[in-house]
């Protein structure tokens, strides 16, 4: 209760503290827009009487590395609009050879990592959500939708919708023209302003600017740092609220391991989705039969902790403004994680259809509402699922956000019938930003009404240029169950008895940072910082659980390379005998156990046509030492071919009887992009702990907006003997309606 006392009394002083803005951007930067007067043609090239009638934007600013002074390579940004689309032009001065890493569109590394321009769209101009898109000078683009995790804009690319942009490159500039379609964004027809801002992305100065000036604690994309858009008269409602975006795929499909099928299983199937614009800020989207089978392959990862990994959402459906459901819990506890539906014990349960209602109900209300059905196989009852959140804005920028989650069987196989949770957050983000603390209530319900489902707590950060510090408590009861989220120290297996124990925990987590900034260009290093955190787990009665003690130093220097250095005490309070390397060795015993741990980090510079990082670790492990090493390459024939090849080696030695193992993860990445609009993606990888080699190629053709044909080829073997388990191969076509 101390520390819970003490916790509060700091949070208090902080939010007195930052109560004042560092400046009101959305006051200082404006920009009027006019209606077009000359149709507007998406060539590359500013026209005579085509673009001379509009504002151009004032200078842009440095962002990163430095946060002062105005760009060296400026940007100039038009804007207009017509009945059907917003009209963005940007003119991108250099000096230099631009850097195109891929021509493939939607890759968000590749795309910051080349020569780009970007807008950023708050339309509801509530600082909550948003849209971003960019273009590469090669011409590949991305968009996303942005949302605020803490004080911080967070940006996911697949949020997809159609648009459409245009580049063109001459000897000192690069220019880039985009209509944005009204019926894309959410908006509000009676709000005459709305946040925005450009981002430009200078790779030859490895640099990023942007129209507003503001810390470069803050990511570019920050809602919070918007400028004003101010519309001459409001955008109507947008016509066409109805999309409908249908499929057909073509699949051959064998399960060597299953005796039974001695040929392949040949399907052919159809769905859709269709998207509803109900108001101009609030969309319907509905799947019948949904089909993931294009979803980039999950990467294979090396697990030697005492607790389950989660890998994430690959399917666009459950994407897509998924920040309205995904937002709560901590880094430790998701109360809601849409992988959990249609896919049990790592298989996939077919979907029959599914609803999502998401956007905004006034500027201040947010909801989001979804409801899927999958059906029933001959493992697993079929499941009726419904999500419904929502997020009130209230005081300048907080959020007070609430969930409830309902899993149903829809058949009698299974004995638990029905499970439940619901929680209560309240956000607080200052006005300056740089403070941020949610205070959390969450519980579960499930037909045995069990005691303890209770999980309560705070997280928080708080944000300077130099100093940066956070915070997480967590009380997890003993029967916390999230059927829906993730929640993976609530489980503990007995090696012995095969028995699980669910066992609730607290969390305390505090971390701090320091930067210290270099300002002399001459130098190499642009930046360095001492960082550390600790992590400390009781148990329900307030006995020690666990602990771990980090210290890291990072070096960034101005030609993109990184250094780190780290450093690890753990100590363990092991309560149950743990198998770490299977089922032939000898389980560790309970007891305690402390151990040392050091790492090193280096990632080279990412403008170079071959790419390589590094990281070399050594300590102790239990009642042994764990050597650690990863290796990663990848050589770049810009803008075409990007090929990379993976390798993590862990060398785990027990004491005697208790096991000894070397894991090998090899994984090699090939891409190849032949024009902005048709990609090759090949994924081959081999990792021992998993006992599989699998290889995935997909060919993906976008022969119109939004509408892609693509030809997916996966097959998995084991690493003992390579031999084959199953195979699959899908033709799949999609059309934008």
């Amino acid at each position: 209760m101390k520390i819970v006392l003490s916790s509060c009394f700091l949070l208090i002083s902080l939010i007195g503290f930052t109560q004042n803005g560092e400046g009101d951007t959305r006051s200082l930067f404006k920009y009027t827009i006019q209606k077009t007067v000359a149709p507007i043609q998406l060539d590359g090239i500013a026209g005579e009487n085509e673009w001379e009638a509009y504002d151009t934007t004032s200078s842009f600013y440095n962002h990163w590395p430095t946060d002062t002074g105005y760009a060296e390579n400026q940007t100039e940004v038009k804007l207009t609009y017509d009945n059907q689309n917003l009209y963005v032009m940007a003119k991108c001065y250099d000096k230099g050879k631009r850097i195109v890493q891929s021509l493939m569109r939607d890759n968000r590394q590749d795309y910051w990592d080349s020569d780009n321009f970007s807008i950023v769209l708050d339309p509801v101009n509530n600082k909550q959500s948003g849209f971003l898109f960019g273009v590469t000078a090669g011409g590949s683009e991305i968009e996303g939708d942005l949302t605020i995790q803490g004080s911080q804009t967070d940006f996911s690319e697949n949020w997809d919708n159609k648009w459409t942009s245009k580049i063109a490159q001459y000897d000192d500039y690069w220019i880039v023209e985009m209509a944005i379609p009204f019926k894309t964004l959410r908006y509000n027809p009676n709000q005459s302003n709305w946040g925005i801002n450009f981002i430009r992305g200078d790779k030859q100065n490895n640099a990023y600017t942007t129209w507003t000036l503001y810390p470069l604690n803050f990511s570019t994309a920050s809602m919070n740092f918007m400028g004003t858009l101010l519309w001459d008269r409001s955008p109507e409602k947008a016509k066409g609220a109805f999309i409908f975006n249908p499929y057909v795929t073509s699949s051959s499909i064998r399960d060597f391991e299953d005796s039974e099928q001695l040929e392949a299983d040949f399907n052919n199937d159809i769905g859709g989705e269709v998207k509803i614009a109900l108001t101009s800020n609030l969309n319907l989207d509905l799947t019948l039969f949904p089909d993931f089978s294009n979803a980039d392959v999950d990467q294979q990862v090396t697990n030697i902790t005492r607790f389950s990994i989660f890998l994430p959402e690959q399917r666009n459906f459950f994407l897509e403004n998924s920040d309205i459901f995904s937002s709560f819990g901590s880094y430790d506890v998701r109360p809601f994680f849409s992988r959990r539906i249609g896919i049990n014990n790592g298989e996939p349960t077919p979907i029959d259809f599914g609803g999502r209602l998401t956007g905004n109900v006034t500027p201040s209300l947010r909801i989001g509402v979804m409801n899927v059905q999958t059906r029933k196989t001959d493992d697993f009852a079929a499941q009726n699922y419904s999500v419904g959140a929502f997020q009130q804005k209230v005081l300048k920028r907080s959020v007070i956000k609430g969930i409830f989650m309902n899993r149903q069987a829809t058949s009698t196989t299974q004995v638990l019938e029905y499970s439940r949770n619901a929680g209560l957050e309240f956000s607080y983000i200052s006005e300056s930003g740089k403070l941020n603390t949610t205070f959390l209530y969450h519980t579960s319900l499930t037909p045995e009404n069990y005691k303890d489902t209770h999980f309560y707590g705070f997280v928080g950060s708080f944000t300077s240029k130099r100093f940066r510090s956070g915070w997480v408590f967590n009380v997890i009861g003993d029967n916390y169950i999230t059927e829906l989220g993730v929640n993976p120290r609530l489980e503990n297996y007995n090696a012995i008895t095969e028995e699980t124990t669910r066992m609730g925990y607290t969390l305390i987590n505090p971390w701090v940072r320091y930067l210290t900034f270099i300002d002399d260009e001459s130098k190499k290093l642009n930046s360095h910082g001492l960082r550390t955190w600790h992590n400390m787990y009781l148990n329900p009665d307030g006995s020690f659980n666990e602990s771990q003690n980090n210290f890291g130093w990072d070096f960034y220097y101005r030609n993109t390379a990184r250094l780190t250095l780290l450093s690890r005490y753990r100590k363990v309070n092991l309560m149950f005998p743990t198998g770490l390397l299977g089922d032939d060795y000898t389980p560790i015993p309970v007891g305690d156990y402390s151990f040392p741990w050091a790492e090193l980090r280096y990632d080279s510079d990412v403008r170079k046509t071959f790419v390589w990082n590094t990281r070399l670790a050594y300590g102790e492990f239990f009642n042994g030492t764990r050597m650690g090493a990863m290796v990663q390459g990848s050589f770049r024939l810009r803008p075409w071919g990007s090929f990379g090849i993976t390798y993590d080696f862990n060398d785990i030695r027990l004491a005697d009887g208790f096991g000894e193992d070397q894991l090998h993860l090899v994984r090699f990445n090939g891409d190849i992009s032949f024009s902005n609009k048709l990609f090759l993606r090949n994924v081959l990888q081999y990792n021992t702990q998993g006992d599989n080699l699998s290889a995935f190629s997909r060919l993906q053709w976008r022969y119109s907006p939004m509408s892609d044909i693509f030809l997916i080829f996966n097959e998995n073997h084991d690493t003992t003997g390579l031999g084959i388990k199953n195979r699959s191969i899908v033709l799949k076509v999609t059309y934008w309606l």
